[in-house]
């Protein structure tokens, strides 16, 4: 099935002379410690072999702290739960001036109504008053995406982790998950198997599927309402969008980003106790939304 050819330069050999090749090869599965161990004693980048990709610089670091937990817990499953604690408490910061800039939000909301109402029929105008009132105040209105964008180069650091590594290659967690590369094998649609049929990939959805859409439902629940109606919608359907987009990929990452939201609804609420003028601000604007919507439905 498979054929490897090694070419030489040509050689002449001279009457009554010889010519010695010495090569080694390396046969064995790619466990990242022996290939460094071959590296240490003069392979060059033979840790290579594993095809990490550009980002190499960003996803080995992850694989080390990841590869130390498992043996400090004997469970790649714990590990990669503590990884997720060790990666929001380095963005609790974060998530900190994230709220600061909410506050800052809400507190602005009746200047953005005035200027909305103001400037009604001339929405460039509006848009360009908006960025001066955002200017003055201090207001960075895409500090509340920050947290995302900073986790997703460990959620891509961790996919690589999980199907590039034989470290990870079935290694089990808890009850039914025995392999965490692989896609979680419970599937609600058959009854957990004792229905006789395997629903195709996308409808595969699991117990973790399931946990993700619902901690997710549960964070967006806990942030304060969009205003723009189109943005409602997105947030309230993007949660069950996202448990069937990710029901096919492997239980480690399904794990490490239930557990994230987890950690996020721990956060906003103790944030949230930290701050009770916001919360009672998004808990207005929910009670003014929902009143918008019921009214709105009325004359439909």
């Amino acid at each position: 099935m498979f054929r490897a050819d090694l070419l030489y330069k040509p050689v002449v050999v001279a009457p009554h002379q010889t010519v010695t090749q010495t090569q080694r090869l390396f046969a064995g599965a790619k466990v990242n410690s022996v290939l460094e161990a071959y590296e240490a004693t003069g392979v060059p980048n033979f840790s290579l072999a594993i095809d990490w990709g550009w980002f190499r610089w960003f996803e080995k670091p992850i694989f080390w702290l990841l590869d130390g937990l498992f043996h400090a817990t004997k469970n790649f499953g714990l590990a990669i739960i503590l990884l997720t604690v060790v990666v929001r408490g380095m963005m609790f910061p974060v998530a900190q001036r994230q709220f600061a800039s909410m506050a800052a939000m809400r507190a602005i909301q009746p200047k953005m109504k005035a200027i909305q109402e103001r400037y009604k029929d001339d929405k460039q105008r509006a848009q360009a008053e908006v960025m001066a009132l955002y200017k003055a105040e201090g207001v960075n209105p895409l500090a509340g995406c920050l947290p995302m964008f900073l986790q997703i180069p460990v959620f891509f650091a961790l996919y690589k982790v999980l199907t590039m590594t034989i470290e990870m290659r079935h290694q089990p967690f808890v009850w039914w998950i025995h392999d965490l590369s692989a896609p979680d094998p419970s599937h609600v649609l058959n009854l957990f198997g004792l229905l006789p049929f395997t629903p195709p990939g996308y409808l595969g959805i699991g117990v973790l599927a399931i946990l993700l859409g619902t901690t997710m439902w549960l964070q967006f629940k806990l942030q304060p309402a969009a205003m723009d109606p189109s943005q409602q919608q997105v947030m309230a359907v993007m949660p069950w969008m996202m448990m069937f987009v990710m029901s096919s990929f492997a239980s480690g990452l399904l794990l490490y980003w239930t557990t994230s939201n987890l950690l996020t609804i721990a956060q906003q609420r103790y944030l949230y106790a930290r701050h009770p003028q916001l919360k009672a601000q998004a808990e207005k604007d929910q009670t003014d939304i929902d009143r918008a919507a019921k009214r709105d439905s009325k004359k439909a």
